[in-house]
């Protein structure tokens, strides 16, 4: 493992198979595989003992593995699904660690291939070290992110009277196609009050080019997701929006500003929630700050009112408030930040626009 960028953290997770007292773990998640190895595969079980590490798959993807990750050995996967024999040995395993997530077919698979084992639920000790990005991964998402604001700069220009909620979706999911790998979830655009939904599905609203349009987005670019919210302003803004927009962009500044590594993200959540609350929108503020971004476009921290995870350098996080006034209006808006050693770094650039 000594040659893996990934292999810190995949020896940390087959040290917490021997703290737990498990023979082995098999982790099957697209996801967690990757997270451990940096192998993106759809069949894929990677097999983790205290002393010893085997990467299952099938024929159509065993040379790309041997390629990309030379430091992993490959075993094949149908031993898993009773189509090979497994080893004698781990058959007899008595505890054996798996993801909780996996589908119950998958679950039976495993209830198969090791009859004699009690198997132990290990998805949280994925979870939590996939939560501290390795610098090769912060790059990766930075890179994201700057190609995401890209784009929200040139589907600015694409974007005219006339267009519906789907026609400016397209535009920005074309460009994502073109200059990445594509969109990291649903684009969402809202056009006027139809903001007041956080996540808006895009329908066939047009826009008169004066009403205030919601967009948040977010590019995949290899394997890693960005995230950002950004609005564009209308051209006579009632009284209530203007007051509700400034409120939310201070909100996210004040968050920004009070991010420090060591404090809880439950805290960091305060810091935004508080202060909404304070203004008389406590209410209209109905889901958490904001969550991790990585390989999934939502990992840990969660940025929640009751969360207890400490934030430590390495972690990224949205910040992201919202204001939602049913059949009215809604503003968000939202950065993607990393936590350094003396605080943040913003790394979302597009302009925030102000009042």
């Amino acid at each position: 493992m000594k040659n893996n960028p990934f292999g810190k953290r995949l020896a940390a997770f087959s040290a917490a198979v021997a703290d737990k007292g498990l023979d082995a773990a098999v982790v099957s998640g697209q996801s967690n595989v990757m997270s451990l190895t940096g192998v993106d595969c759809d069949n894929a079980c990677l097999f983790v003992t205290p002393r010893s590490v085997v990467f299952y798959t099938d024929f159509r993807y065993t040379a790309s593995v041997n390629r990309t990750a030379p430091w992993l050995k490959t075993g094949d996967i149908k031993k898993f699904n009773g189509k090979k024999p497994f080893p004698s040995g781990a058959r007899a395993f008595a505890k054996i660690g798996f993801e909780s997530s996996v589908p119950y077919s998958k679950y039976l698979t495993l209830k198969k291939a090791f009859p004699k084992a009690e198997l132990v639920d290990v998805l949280q000790s994925i979870l939590d070290l996939r939560m501290e990005k390795t610098p090769e991964e912060l790059e990766k998402i930075r890179a994201a992110v700057l190609l995401n604001d890209e784009i929200w700069a040139e589907a600015q220009k694409r974007f005219s009277p006339g267009m519906t909620e789907k026609d400016m979706a397209r535009e920005i999911k074309k460009l994502m196609i073109e200059r990445g790998d594509g969109e990291a979830f649903e684009t969402i655009v809202c056009v006027g009050k139809n903001a007041a939904e956080c996540h808006h599905v895009p329908d066939s609203t047009v826009w008169n080019g004066k009403e205030p349009v919601l967009v948040d987005m977010g590019v995949k670019l290899g394997g890693y997701c960005s995230d950002m919210t950004r609005n564009i302003l209308p051209d006579r803004p009632s009284r209530l929006y203007k007051k509700v927009y400034s409120l939310v962009l201070e909100a996210n500044e004040r968050a920004i500003k009070a991010l420090k590594p060591g404090m809880t993200a439950g805290a960091l959540d305060r810091a935004a929630r508080s202060f909404l609350e304070k203004n008389g929108f406590g209410k209209a503020f109905g889901h958490s700050l904001g969550h991790g971004v990585g390989i999934d476009i939502h990992e840990a921290p969660a940025a929640a009112k009751r969360s207890k995870t400490v934030l430590k350098p390495g972690m990224t996080v949205t910040i992201e408030p919202g204001v939602y006034l049913e059949g009215n209006l809604g503003v968000r808006i939202e950065d993607l930040v990393f936590v350094t050693e003396n605080g943040c770094e913003v790394v979302s650039k597009s302009e925030k626009p102000r009042f």
